[in-house]
């Protein structure tokens, strides 16, 4: 047996039945060409030949006296994991989205690993999905972008000879958890890993701490610290159901506008949600005077080597206070950059200890109430880096691949992108309550972009 770590016990002990914590992925594919009619049962009756899992997908959880343990399963059994469905006609985006939500608003069966996933037909143009789910105590944002790509193969020919997902053994990262803030969960390892380094270490966090005092004293304008986001509707109690929505853009329009204004490609998605949260606020009458505040994963990860990557928070404007969506991106930019700049001179641990102190203040204030107009964050939004190829699964090639993280109090919705090679996919899950009329945001996502291609 092993034992869970702090951070992945944690999801277990802080699961509710308003607040599932598993992350998952939806992955869109378009058929072979000439692809037989029971091309899909075929591949459905294929995969349930599996008899086995590999890691991760064997672990099943025991307790022993109040502590988490992952144990191998001994009598794994596909049926409790692997489901093959078909959406009704016409089989349309909207209907796929709805079935997404209904399912990832599920919990999963701790008497079984905890994972699950879906093969879906039925969809508009002959095409299918596949969507997994899998317990956030399992892996993270970056490792699950791992598990996707190491399923696919860069060829049709190649995919075809993988085996199932379930079959190919992995090992998680070292990331932090992407999809929410955890100050508190992540302070005591990040210190624990400072102290560990003596006091060459400690001394460089101390001066960027002492830094940070000193601006917020001064009111830097890009210094922006957990705890000072207006309170909206994406701060709520959260309800047990979820609203999916997704969407696709071209690659090559979000670069162009980020090279003709001097920023990153981060930068000009960033702006994208600012204008779109903005928009959605403003037509529901609840925009605030005071700029909505992101809380941003950004990389630490130093050089090429080591295992995996390192993930550590910060806090960013989305400036929806401006009107212009050009101001508004260079003010993100400028946010942006000074925390970049701050992080830069320290080492990995140190950034993690860093952020969960500069991110402590704000937390305790939230959990306590001393502030009720405030809220830690507005909205948690990742960007992960996904495949920088053409990618196929079983022979299907790769059109989409849509995150669905998870929300909870507070922070009702979450938005997460991967950008691959010529695609940024937007992945938002919200709580249907809290959030409604989710699809507006799609809306307002393009026209943000569209208004920072007339700036261009």
């Amino acid at each position: 047996m092993k034992r869970l770590s702090l951070i992945d016990d944690m999801f277990l002990r802080v699961e509710s039945r308003r607040q599932p914590l598993h992350i998952g992925t939806l992955m869109l594919f378009e058929l072979p060409q000439n692809a037989p009619k029971d091309f899909t049962a075929k591949l459905a009756e294929r995969l349930r030949q599996s008899t086995h899992a590999a890691s991760p997908f064997n672990w099943r959880l025991v307790r022993r006296r109040g502590l988490h343990y992952w144990t191998e399963d001994e009598h794994f059994d596909l049926g409790q994991h692997f489901v093959h469905t078909c959406l009704p006609s016409p089989g349309r985006i909207r209907e796929l989205l709805s079935l997404i939500s209904r399912v990832h608003s599920g919990h999963l069966d701790r008497e079984y690993p905890l994972w699950r996933m879906y093969l879906i037909e039925g969809i508009e143009g002959g095409r299918i999905a596949l969507y997994l789910k899998i317990h956030h105590a399992v892996t993270d944002g970056v490792a699950g972008m791992r598990m996707v790509s190491e399923m696919m193969a860069g060829s049709a020919e190649e995919s075809v000879k993988l085996p199932p997902p379930w079959e190919i053994s992995r090992r998680k990262s070292n990331a932090q958890p992407l999809p929410v803030p955890t100050p508190a969960a992540g302070i005591l390892p990040a210190l624990q890993a400072v102290a560990r380094e003596g006091l060459a270490s400690v001394s460089p966090l101390l001066r960027e701490l002492r830094g940070t005092l000193q601006d917020a004293r001064a009111a830097h304008p890009h210094l922006v610290l957990a705890g000072q986001a207006p309170r909206t509707v994406f701060n709520q109690k959260v309800s047990a159901t979820r609203r999916f929505a997704a969407q696709s853009y071209a690659t090559s329009r979000i670069r162009a506008v980020a090279n003709a204004l001097g920023a990153s490609l981060n930068d000009v998605i960033l702006a994208m949600c600012g204008g779109a949260l903005r928009s959605y606020l403003k037509a529901a009458g609840s925009l605030p005077r005071q700029s909505l505040v992101a809380a941003v994963p950004v990389s630490i990860r130093r050089g090429g080597g080591g295992l995996g990557n390192k993930v550590s928070f910060t806090m960013t404007t989305l400036a929806t206070d401006l009107d212009d969506p050009a101001r508004r991106l260079c003010v993100i930019k400028e946010c942006m950059d000074y925390n970049k700049q701050r992080m830069r001179e320290l080492e990995a641990t140190q950034v993690q200890a860093y952020a969960a102190l500069v991110l402590l203040p704000g937390a305790i204030k939230a959990m306590l109430g001393l502030n009720p107009e405030m809220a830690l964050a507005s909205v948690v939004i990742s960007h992960v880096p996904g495949p920088r190829q053409d990618m196929y699964w079983q022979g299907a090639r790769l059109t989409g691949l849509y995150p669905v993280s998870l929300v909870t109090d507070s922070g009702a919705l979450n938005i997460t992108v991967v950008s691959r090679h010529d695609f940024v996919d937007f992945g938002l899950i919200a709580c249907r309550k809290s959030v409604p009329h989710m699809q507006r945001l799609l809306e307002d996502l393009e026209s943000a972009l569209k208004e920072l291609e007339a700036c261009v």
